[in-house]
């Protein structure tokens, strides 16, 4: 009895860690739709899942005036650019000067919600010092 008590605490002890390690997150509430968005799919897919999409979008529109030393005087964004929150905020308020003027209009709102997702799910918050991806 002594010995199943020691296993199980050491189970515990185990999946406790696991669940503390996992830094990708599964899902992202987007308060624009008012949906839950779910991101739990791997990264060798990207590019034919929709956040991957999303992906796609962002090296497309938002990096081709976000880059270094651009002529636009757009500040440089990476995916870590951001905490997953702040994309969300950026996302949701849509205060940004390219999203007040039209920039963002070369993407649909499907669009624009897969840029959302990807940038949340690759976002600076997102990546644990133990994540093997």
């Amino acid at each position: 009895m002594k010995q199943f008590f020691i296993i199980m605490i050491c189970v515990f002890a185990v999946g406790a860690t696991t669940l503390t390690v996992s830094a990708r997150p599964k899902k992202r509430f987007d308060e624009t739709t008012g949906t839950c968005r779910v991101l739990n799919v791997g990264p060798l897919e990207w590019e034919s899942l929709p956040w991957g999409q999303g992906g796609k979008g962002f090296k497309q529109v938002c990096k081709s005036c976000h880059t270094r030393n651009n002529d636009e005087g757009a500040p440089f964004l990476w995916e870590e650019s951001k905490s997953s929150k702040g994309w969300n905020r950026a996302f949701t308020s849509k205060r940004a000067k390219c999203a007040r003027d039209g920039s963002w209009s070369k993407l649909s709102d499907d669009q624009l919600l897969m840029v959302n997702d990807y940038l949340y799910r690759w976002s600076s918050t997102s990546i644990g010092r133990n994540d093997a991806a």
